[in-house]
């Protein structure tokens, strides 16, 4: 079978046994931040700045964007600071996904805390579909709820974890929001790896 063209949606069908690993998901991902840690810090200053004075338009673009450094990384592929930019080659996708996610997650949240987590979880892989398979919003979106709903508990667990690595940044001086941010980021790239794994093309491309 010949190499599929970029930009063309790539079939996947989801694994058949999926396994929560947050602690050791979590850990790889502290160990490629620590061994880049002035990039991704830069990486995470930027990101908070551009979130913070476009809210919600810039966010999904640039959430692909640190994936797509990571990806890079885990591959052994020559990763760099312009690869956050790089997310906006999926603006339309990706902001379409933080606009339906967010309003989801809102719902979720009115209803009761817990279901607007477990919400959040379903969510956390829709970029890295979109990064990797090509796929729209609403595919993206479904491809990672398919993942997550093998162990909606397990995924909700290493969500809180995720957030709890964030408060702890906060609790830092606020600065380590910078090392706590790109951890989480890299920890989600991680578990998308190793239960999903990257298409050859993805990785040729970027």
């Amino acid at each position: 079978m010949g190499a599929v063209p970029a930009g063309v949606p790539v079939p996947w069908t989801p694994p058949a046994n999926v396994q929560v690993q947050a602690g050791h998901w979590i850990g790889q991902g502290w160990e490629l931040v620590k061994a880049d840690m002035g990039t991704y810090v830069l990486l995470a200053l930027v990101f908070c700045l551009l979130s913070s004075a476009v809210p919600v338009i810039l966010q999904g673009p640039l959430i692909a964007g640190m994936h797509i450094f990571t990806i890079k990384k885990l591959m052994g592929r020559r990763a760099e600071f312009a690869d956050l930019f790089v997310g906006f080659n999926y603006f339309i996708p990706t902001l379409v996904a933080s606009l339906v996610i967010g309003l989801f997650v809102s719902i979720g949240t009115l209803l009761c805390i817990i279901p607007g987590l477990v919400v959040a979880a379903m969510y956390k892989f829709t970029y890295l579909f979109i990064v990797d398979k090509g796929m729209d919003f609403w595919p993206a979106m479904q491809a990672s709820h398919q993942i997550v709903k093998r162990d909606y508990v397990g995924f909700t667990l290493f969500l809180l974890l995720l957030i709890l690595v964030d408060v702890l940044g906060v609790l830092c001086c606020v600065v380590g929001i910078f090392v706590a941010l790109p951890v989480t980021f890299a920890a989600i790239t991680v578990a998308y790896k190793e239960l999903v794994g990257f298409e050859p093309r993805t990785v040729e491309s970027l």
